[in-house]
């Protein structure tokens, strides 16, 4: 029974799918899969289930309380959180077993302090968020860590930047001082920048849920979310008529609207007012008036043309969500777009 007004439709095979054509692309380093922020909003539980039955070993996310919703679905040495371990977080990690990432100095003496174990470490290679410094690489803090995985962040593989090269070229040289199991380097989108980026580990994220963040990534990766959202209220309005907050559209003729049930709050942002569009049976509704907290305003009157008085209260919406050109018309990036959608979705996955 759905009571919900909103709903994610979601499709396991596409993300296996996914994860699959990275997994090929990467070559012969080993696949793992960004499952931080609830899986991108898609669900991370379901998400891992997916993963680990068609190969996938290492998972990675961004909290311990992410981590510790996954303890009964990953084998805790495989999972990776990469904000790495404060004072406060040393028991739960302890007692959970899951890898803190080192990202300075005091990270990794507060770990051997509790005595330490299996970890991974961050390189900053020029992204300078979290990370060690190439010059702190020597301190003896970092002999005593017992590193599963040294890897760095890239700051522009979605772009062809030159700092993409100086990043490989710099994680490279200071990985020479860094004993470990494993390298890694490459998100999503630097997959596709080639092998000298792929080391023995990837960690896509973006592209397992559909974004595409580079030309090349389009031939391989599907859509993984199909959002819609119920029709509230079916109106008539008369040409001339303000619609919306701030009267940010005014109907130039008569027209026929469908109130949805998707607003801001639900990660549909204001950015799409009078830009975004829905989809009824092949036809596409466009977004009039702006966007509200819980509300959604759209231009139904080319579906009626064709399908006479068949929307009605209840009916269901497609929204228009390619990732990327949803990206492209409201300035947001694709990762906004999915980590953005709210919690009063229901999630009914397809496997």
């Amino acid at each position: 029974m759905h009571i919900e007004s909103l709903r994610l439709k979601l499709d396991g095979e596409a993300l296996a799918s996914n994860w699959r054509a990275l997994d090929r692309l990467g070559g012969d380093a080993q696949t793992g899969a960004a499952v931080k922020a609830d899986g991108y909003g898609l669900g991370a539980i379901k998400t891992v289930d997916i993963l680990s039955n068609i190969g996938c070993r290492d998972f990675f996310v961004a909290h311990w309380q992410e981590a510790l919703a996954l303890k009964d679905h990953i084998d805790p040495s495989r999972l990776s959180v990469l904000n790495g371990i404060l004072p406060h977080d040393i028991d739960i990690a302890r007692q959970l077993g899951a890898k803190p990432v080192i990202n300075s100095v005091s990270q990794a003496e507060r770990w051997a302090d509790a005595g330490g174990g299996l970890c991974d470490l961050m390189i900053d290679s020029g992204i300078n968020r979290l990370g060690v410094a190439p010059e702190e690489l020597k301190h003896r803090a970092f002999a005593m860590l017992d590193i599963d995985i040294c890897m760095s962040h890239l700051a522009s593989a979605d772009e062809d930047s030159p700092q993409n090269a100086a990043q490989q070229k710099l994680f490279d040289a200071a990985r020479q001082n860094i004993p470990a199991r494993r390298y890694s380097l490459a998100n999503s989108a630097g997959i596709s920048l080639g092998q000298n980026y792929h080391y023995n580990l990837t960690r896509p994220g973006l592209s397992l849920y559909g974004g595409v963040p580079r030309h090349e990534l389009s031939a391989h990766i599907k859509p993984v979310v199909r959002t819609e959202a119920a029709i509230l209220q079916i109106r008539n309005v008369k040409s001339g008529a303000h619609i919306g907050y701030n009267a940010t559209f005014t109907a130039q003729h008569d027209m026929r609207l469908a109130i949805v049930a998707l607003g801001y709050a639900d990660g549909y942002l204001r950015s799409f007012s009078n830009k975004g569009a829905f989809v009824h049976n092949g036809l596409k509704l466009p977004v009039v008036g702006r966007v509200s907290m819980d509300l959604t305003i759209v231009d139904i009157s080319a579906a009626c043309k064709v399908d006479g008085e068949q929307l009605q209260e209840g009916d269901w919406l497609i929204l228009d969500y390619n990732l990327s050109d949803s990206a492209r018309i409201s300035g947001l990036s694709q990762y906004e777009l999915l980590t953005g959608l709210g919690s009063r979705f229901g999630k009914i996955w397809k496997d």
